[in-house]
């Protein structure tokens, strides 16, 4: 049986008009503008990166502060689950420049429980938004970061970090390149997460202070845009972090290894505004794009990327959510039409397509026919890609049932599934020396 058009519609304005509610009540009872924010002085001169920055190779630390965890508790020997440290490090841009990214080690205070030195994981994150204060190194000081009217956000990551802490595990969270620091976050752009999510666990490793070994084993893991990033970082390893001991790579609903598939995939869900992340990131890395992005966005197009690069994820779903990029365009057709078609963005995009590269560790990767947000085909081709390389894929395709599509329900609920139901065993064997296992 099909769907009637209008009851999809009607469903998908309820659930739209009860998020808002829900953020208008948060609006209502909320203590002010800086409700549990952590003093905003300090950590802007954090931010702020050194000009010219100074010399140095990829993964050095250019300055590092302790950091509070708002979730954690004190203990003999520190805080439980870690002590954390908010870092700067050099990295490298998509287009290949130095640049300064910030994120946060986190030291476990339990010990690692598998044979050997304590691993660390680079945690690559789902997507936060494009503001900076979204950028989780900042979101770790807080319960919740809070601006009136719609301005929420938490760091929903920490649930998902907390079972690696919990296992003795390392874990080093970049911001991402321009998430926190000055520049534009560069959405989706594989380059730059790889570069950031690689030189991430270089950083952690370069620290002192800690006890994560300085040469001890890594691994890559996301979801979401998290899962692209961890994807990236797993194909650059040989090439760009060849110093690092790469053990696998956890790439869960990977956004996207094709971005002309992930930009109309977003388009009409409720993370639709998702996509003026995606504009604004192509506008900022790639000066050519910009005249040709311009050039098709009408005075909605023109709004949608002016609120979007100060928002996070939250408050661009609340604003944008459902609405359609054809909506958005001087001649009525999709963010995504209008990128696959010049051969300018055509080209970009072409360059940042994941899985033309053999990763040089185990990969898992996971995906759902019915995820509503993130296509699974490209997912797919991706493994069948590194399989015909010689790499080592492990290919979790979920069954989940499609639930309210454009929601996102089912993207978010399959995380939990792929992470329990696979992934974290399939991390500790990796780290254990178990020989991984492959759907290739």
């Amino acid at each position: 049986m099909v769907a009637d058009p209008h009851d999809v519609r009607c469903w998908r304005f309820r659930v739209r008009r009860i998020l808002v509610a829900v953020l208008a009540l948060v609006a209502t009872v909320g203590a002010g503008p800086n409700a549990f924010a952590s003093p905003p002085a300090p950590i802007t001169a954090f931010y702020q990166p050194p000009v010219p920055l100074p010399p140095g190779a990829p993964g050095d630390v250019i300055r590092s502060e302790p950091s509070h965890l708002a979730l954690s508790v004190p203990g003999g020997s520190g805080t439980f689950p870690a002590n954390a440290t908010r870092i700067m490090y050099r990295s490298t841009g998509a287009t290949g420049l130095p640049n300064a990214v910030t994120g946060t080690v986190l030291d476990p205070s339990l010990p690692w429980r598998g044979p050997g030195v304590r691993p660390l994981v680079s945690f690559a994150i789902g997507t936060h938004g494009q503001g900076d204060q979204c950028a989780p190194s900042k979101l770790f000081n807080q319960v919740i970061q809070y601006n009136p009217p719609l301005d929420l956000m938490t760091e929903y990551e920490v649930v998902f970090i907390d079972l690696l802490l919990a296992q003795g595990i390392g874990v080093v969270v970049t911001d991402y390149d321009g998430l926190g620091t000055p520049a534009v976050h560069s959405y989706l752009n594989s380059a730059a997460l790889a570069h950031a999510v690689i030189d991430a666990a270089r950083a952690a490793q370069r620290v002192g202070g800690t006890s994560i070994p300085a040469h001890g084993p890594v691994a890559f893991w996301g979801y979401s845009e998290g899962g692209g990033a961890a994807a990236a970082a797993g194909e650059y390893a040989a090439s760009y972090g060849p110093d690092l001991d790469v053990r696998g790579t956890f790439a869960g609903a990977a956004a996207s290894p094709d971005l002309i598939a992930q930009a109309a995939k977003f388009d009409g869900t409720i993370l639709s505004g998702f996509n003026g992340y995606l504009l604004n990131g192509l506008r900022a890395v790639y000066p050519q794009a910009a005249p040709v992005i311009d050039g098709f966005l009408n005075p909605a197009g023109r709004q949608l990327l002016a609120a979007a690069a100060n928002q996070c994820a939250i408050e661009t779903s609340l604003t944008y959510g459902f609405r359609r990029s054809s909506d958005m365009t001087v001649d009525h057709r999709s963010f995504a039409a209008h990128l696959a078609d010049d051969p300018v963005t055509g080209s970009i995009v072409k360059s940042l397509h994941i899985g033309d590269r053999k990763p040089n560790a185990p990969v898992l990767l996971s995906t759902a026919s019915a995820d509503d947000i993130v296509p699974a085909e490209p997912i797919r081709a991706t493994a069948a890609q590194w399989c015909g390389q010689g790499a080592t894929v492990e290919l979790l395709d979920l069954p989940t049932p499609p639930i309210l599509p454009g929601t996102a329900i089912v993207h978010v609920i399959d995380s939990p599934l792929s992470i329990f139901g696979r992934s974290l065993a399939w991390l500790n064997e990796s780290f254990d020396g178990v020989p991984a296992r492959s759907t290739c």
